[in-house]
């Protein structure tokens, strides 16, 4: 078994304690393929990191072979990696497989690293939060499939939560890897959409996670990268955001305050079409939030008052280029389609995301 799954009495244990009917029976069972990973190094600077959500796992997915070819340092899976939406155990392995048979798949995890968070249908429902039943044996499988290292820290806690240091002192990257789902409040329902919440008891990340997290923000970094499943600089549409939690967004920008912690930036999917949000909050600088979506699904998008530029509704992938050698550092988000063609590009400095 490769070195970087957890070990399988440690998933036997896992299984059995999910209340799973004979799971803990089942625990060897393994993904059609296996797929070779490109392995991580952290201790080399990182310059491009690409990114994308949303891919479902029956239909071919071409612009992973486009991102394959992208030149990135890391990719960064942002969810709906697969669309499970069942409670049967079996359907997380065989929808997995699907996914890790693809060749186009194959082609860019074995070509550049990667790292992954979930969303709601890989997580096992649509718009799911804490209440779903099933988010333990999600976890393990999810674990399982990207190959997380048996001494990961997204083992030594519920959800899959996690944070890494890329680079020297001089061009550290953190990569704060948020979970949107585990933890999450159930939404507000409307008569036809959701509703803002300003509830500040209602939470996106939990107690334990917003623990975590502000002690990620005073790790030391040049560049902060934090992948959040949803949106997290748009405004209230009544989908799935951050704004349908103000308080969390205010939170947010609270803690990056605190810490004083420059040059975060966000990473998001889930909507079907990819931009960029700029929204400022409290006496926090600008955040920005690169949305990048649309692997096999594309919809039309929701107004956005803090969107720059326009939407991209085609296939794609994002790309996050950091260029060291500028004065100041800059930072340039592009959306690319089919071919890896540009369709989008914005650049902004380090000095704008720094207080």
């Amino acid at each position: 078994m490769d070195a970087r799954i957890a070990s399988p009495l440690l998933f036997s244990i896992l299984f059995a304690n999910t209340g799973c009917n004979e799971w803990d029976d089942r625990f060897d069972k393994e993904f059609e393929c296996s797929p070779e990973f490109a392995a991580l190094d952290t201790t080399e600077n990182l310059s491009v990191i690409a990114f994308g959500s949303c891919g479902r796992q029956d239909d071919p997915q071409p612009i992973l072979a486009d991102a394959a070819q992208s030149g990135a340092d890391l990719f960064v899976f942002l969810g709906d990696n697969v669309y499970i939406d069942s409670e049967d155990c079996e359907v997380f392995f065989d929808e997995y497989s699907k996914l890790a048979c693809k060749d186009e798949f194959a082609q860019l995890v074995g070509t550049i690293p990667t790292q992954a968070v979930w969303d709601d249908h890989d997580y096992g429902k649509s718009d799911a939060g804490m209440e779903y039943p099933m988010r333990d044996v999600s976890k393990d499988v999810f674990v399982r499939f990207w190959r997380e290292p048996d001494h990961s820290q997204r083992l030594a806690h519920p959800g899959i939560y996690h944070s890494l240091i890329i680079g020297d002192p001089d061009h550290r990257v953190q990569l704060i890897l948020l979970d949107m789902r585990t933890f999450r409040s159930p939404l507000t329902e409307g008569s036809d959409s959701y509703m803002a919440n300003w509830d500040p008891a209602k939470t996106f990340l939990g107690a334990i996670q917003w623990a975590w997290f502000k002690e990620q923000l005073n790790v030391p970094a040049k560049i902060r990268i934090i992948a959040s499943s949803t949106q997290f600089g748009i405004q209230h549409n009544g989908w799935e955001a951050w704004a349908n939690f103000p308080e969390e967004q205010r939170r947010m920008a609270a803690a990056i305050v605190e810490a004083q912690a420059d040059g975060v930036v966000f990473l998001s999917g889930d909507v079907h079409y990819s931009e960029l949000s700029r929204q400022q909050i409290g006496q926090c600088y600008p955040l920005y939030d690169c949305t990048a979506s649309g692997f096999t699904d594309i919809d039309d998008p929701a107004p956005n008052m803090y969107r720059i530029g326009e939407p991209v509704t085609e296939y794609n992938f994002g790309k996050l280029t950091i260029d060291w050698d500028a004065t100041p550092i800059s930072l340039t988000y592009s959306i690319h389609g089919l071919g890896g063609t540009t369709v989008y590009s914005h650049t902004f400095g380090l000095d704008e995301i720094s207080f």
